[in-house]
């Protein structure tokens, strides 16, 4: 027969357990921005139970248990954790042109890991890696998954497929070595086998080269690179199995082509015309621009490596890029933010943001970008995009009101993954 004491004692584990499984974490602050009907809510409290948000109130004061944490951000305005859709984690922006060379796949996966900490703190929750060499994305998006490394949720492509010679071929050596990209693939058959074998080793999502590229050896911008029967087998392929499919493409043929071939999102849409538009708002599909990223290659280019080429180019597509982000915008074309994190700093990503609205954005209009709208397209708007009860709990803070100032999400002062804080400051 038990004794009273040993009763007793199970009896306070058990109490104790219920009331660690029943624990809840309540926020309380000013402002919280609902990005599914553009409304800012006055004085919200959101209650999160696990990863989940059970409950979003208004003005209303919450029932606060013993056990439950109660984050006062007062101050601050709540938004849902912020979502980029074009970037390169296991990339350095000070490693360009032949400096990349020197860098192995070890070491790129090992720059991963700090670039990913730094872009979950500056409040990006959920990335989409958009090519990477040697599967590198997907060793850093399981280790995250697994509780090795800090990061964001990643959605990531693998090597990206481009034609030999293309912008996603490695093109900085000589026929000599016979150095190819691990992406590299010819003919209609040939990409459906590389579809197959970049989802065979974890590619969630994928990503190929319909155009030349800036920064890319040898290529030009407007040229398009694969033909429309070969994009059109690499996106059934990719959508047979599942995934969704994202296009590198500047030049106008190459953007329209990838539209006729079904592709999800296309990516820089630099040199764009009013058929591009006509079609991209006639299949819905999205446009993914790095608005702000020209700003840095040609001012911090030279100094990390990129070819004159590279920069030349840039100079001749940056402004032309801004113009057809206008231009589609007032068109009606849907929006999510690609910033190209990895040519330029990971950590910078917040600062496309005010680029956005400079181009024509309302500050609304910008934050949905990054937020309501990726999540639709990776088909994760059941899940992420927004603080409803519901989704997982994926919040960041900024002191102040982000809808007067843009600018204020460059300074990110709380950040919430999955239900976890990674981040907590004052400013």
């Amino acid at each position: 027969m038990q004794s009273s004491t040993s009763r007793f004692f199970i009896f306070a584990v058990f109490l104790f357990s219920s009331l660690e499984l029943n624990a809840k974490t309540i926020i309380k602050a000013d402002a919280l921005v609902d990005v599914e009907t553009g409304q800012l809510i006055k004085n919200p409290v959101v209650i999160i139970e696990g990863n989940r948000i059970s409950q979003v109130n208004s003005g209303s004061a919450a029932n606060v248990q013993l056990d439950d944490t109660v984050i006062d951000l007062s101050g601050h305005t709540l938004l849902p954790g912020f979502m980029d859709m074009h970037v390169h984690l296991t990339s350095d922006a000070t490693v360009h042109g032949y400096r990349r060379l020197a860098v192995s796949v070890p070491r790129a996966t090992i720059s991963g890991v700090k670039h990913a900490e730094t872009t979950l703190l500056a409040g990006f929750t959920t990335v989409r890696n958009v090519g990477a060499p040697g599967y590198t994305d997907v060793a850093l998006r399981d280790a995250i998954n697994d509780g090795d490394v800090i990061g964001p949720r990643m959605f990531v492509s693998g090597p990206s497929i481009g034609v030999t010679g293309g912008h996603c071929d490695n093109n900085l050596l000589t026929a000599m070595y016979g150095v190819k990209s691990r992406g590299v693939a010819d003919g209609p058959w040939a990409v459906r086998e590389k579809v197959r074998e970049n989802i065979k080793y974890g590619a969630t999502v994928i990503k190929y080269c319909a155009t030349g590229g800036v920064l890319s050896k040898g290529t030009k911008v407007g040229v398009q690179q694969y033909t429309f029967e070969e994009m059109q087998a690499l996106v059934e392929e990719a959508h047979m199995r599942g995934l969704t499919v994202a296009t590198h493409a500047h030049g106008t043929e190459g953007i329209k082509t990838a539209i006729r071939a079904g592709v999800d999102s296309v990516e820089h849409v630099s040199l764009l015309d009013d058929e591009g538009i006509a079609l991209a708002l006639e299949h819905g599909t999205y446009f993914s621009m790095d608005i702000y990223v020209t700003e840095y290659i040609l001012g911090e280019g030279a100094k990390q490596g990129i070819l004159e080429e590279s920069l030349a180019k840039e100079r001749i597509v940056g402004q032309q890029q801004r113009d057809s982000f206008t231009r589609a915008l007032n068109a009606g074309v849907k929006m999510v933010f690609g910033s190209d994190a990895g040519v330029y700093p990971h950590g910078d990503n917040p600062k496309q943001f005010a680029r956005l609205v400079r181009f024509g954005m309302t500050p609304m209009q910008a934050i949905q970008t990054a937020t309501i709208h990726p999540a639709t397209l990776l088909k994760q708007e059941a899940e992420l995009g927004s603080i409803s009860t519901g989704k997982l709990a994926d919040i960041v803070a900024v002191k102040g009101n982000p809808l007067d100032n843009i600018e204020l999400l460059e300074q990110v002062t709380f950040v919430m993954k999955d239900g976890e804080v990674y981040k907590h400051t004052e400013q």
